[in-house]
């Protein structure tokens, strides 16, 4: 099975980055409980000004890989499944 990679992109108080961590969090342990590892970084746009510059507008944000999985609101459900179909699982 693969070890799917998973950054979070926001700043610090930022309530809907925090709300998203919440959401991360919850669906991450959920799958580690069932033996699928995800490989989680959080990054912050204040300490990076190419990740500023392209998400700014767009925090909080969720990539899967390299690609945009979702912005603003995460949904728990899709966040599931896409990690289960980047594991191979």
């Amino acid at each position: 099975m693969l070890v799917p990679e998973l950054t979070l992109v926001g700043k610090p108080a930022c309530h809907l980055c925090d709300e998203a961590r919440a959401v991360v969090e919850r669906v991450v342990g959920d799958l580690r409980a069932e033996g699928v590892e995800v490989a989680v970084a959080e990054r912050s746009i204040l300490d990076d000004a190419a990740l500023d510059a392209r998400w700014h507008d767009d925090i909080p944000v969720v990539l899967i890989g390299t690609a945009l999985h979702d912005r603003w609101r995460i949904d728990a459900g899709r966040l599931r499944e896409d990690l289960l179909a980047a594991a191979g699982a």
